[in-house]
């Protein structure tokens, strides 16, 4: 009998890291439930689903409003069946000192970041718990550990999903619950919200390099949402602020005062047209990439020691097995055999 494909739900699937996912899962046949504000990038995105040999149901949600997120896991699981897998990606954010930011911007950029993932866990958990089974993966970032200056609504946001994700994971084993849940920390990636994320810097928003491309993520999220791992990291850089802040946070503090600003800085200017998707949909299609495909990396060596660890592992272990044995007497080799 052949098995059903999986059910997966992607918040933020029409652009950037939530896309590229889609396309992931895609080519493994997967059914694909696609959520994001109305505008013409779910369809396509939906559309190449559908080509990759994936199922699709594109969705139009706003992740800020709770009631339509549990309205669209109801109605997943009516036409698709019930849910395994189920993603967080959606984000929202403004580049700008704190000082130039206003509460509504704040409080927008943290409904649709932090709450939106909120209100996907728990539709999601209302599903898997009383199934005991089923996989819920946060698209996290490095600044859930290190905030960096002019982004703070996102920081602050991450920072809160990595502290709702653990109390939550306590929780399920409290009540040994299968139902696993776990966050993907990632480097910087070239995705469309540099482009379209509402802007108040003097040039255009870029990534701190180096800068990978969202494939990679994909992957990560891919192999997150398929292997019990608490945590996993995406990009090297994303190791490297971790651990260099957990050991020397005020010394990090003062290289990002010196070097924060122009590294988030592009001095070309600001097109007069540019999309702002903060508050309303961007009615353009950015697809996956942002601009910065000349200078991204779409491989990562830190990603491939992660997702091969327990293979490396395994041979390093078979590897010291075999040099014991080579230098061991042959009489005692005997008495240990």
């Amino acid at each position: 009998m052949k098995k059903k494909p999986k059910v997966v739900v992607i918040t933020g699937a029409s652009a950037g890291v939530g896309r590229a996912t889609a396309h992931r899962f895609a080519r493994d046949g997967a059914w694909i439930a696609l959520l994001a504000r109305d505008n013409p990038a779910l369809e396509h995105a939906a559309n190449e689903v559908r080509e990759l040999g994936g199922v699709a149901l594109p969705i139009a949600v706003d992740v800020a409003n709770a009631e339509q997120v549990e309205a669209a896991a109801e109605h997943i699981e009516q036409e698709l069946g019930a849910i395994d897998i189920w993603i967080n990606s959606a984000m929202a954010t403004v580049f700008a000192p704190v000082s130039e930011i206003p509460a509504d911007e704040f409080r927008r950029a943290t409904e649709v970041t932090y709450l939106g993932t909120v209100h996907g866990t728990l539709a999601a958990l209302k599903r898997m718990r009383r199934r005991h089974r089923g996989a819920i993966v946060q698209v996290g970032s490095a600044l859930a550990y290190r905030a960096i200056p002019l982004q703070a609504p996102y920081c602050a946001a991450k920072f809160a999903i990595r502290g709702f994700t653990d109390a939550l994971r306590v929780e399920l084993l409290h009540e040994r619950s299968k139902v696993h849940v776990t966050m993907v920390q990632l480097s910087a990636f070239n995705t469309p919200q540099f482009e379209w994320a509402r802007n108040r810097l003097d040039g255009r928003p870029q990534p701190v390099p180096p800068i990978f491309q969202p494939e990679l993520a994909a992957r990560g999220v891919h192999w997150a949402a398929h292997h019990r791992r608490r945590e996993v990291c995406v990009g090297f850089p994303a190791v490297k602020a971790i651990a260099i802040n957990k050991w020397f946070p005020s010394l990090v503090d003062r290289v990002l005062a010196r070097q924060g600003y122009s590294g988030q800085v592009d001095r070309q200017p600001v097109p007069e047209e540019r999309p702002d998707n903060l508050f309303d949909v961007a009615p353009v299609d950015l697809g996956t990439h942002g601009r910065f495909d000349a200078r991204a990396k779409s491989s990562s060596f830190q990603w491939w020691l992660t997702s091969n660890r327990n293979a490396l592992l395994w041979g390093a272990g078979a590897l010291a097995a075999f040099a014991l044995t080579r230098r061991l007497p042959r009489n005692q080799l005997k008495r240990e055999m």
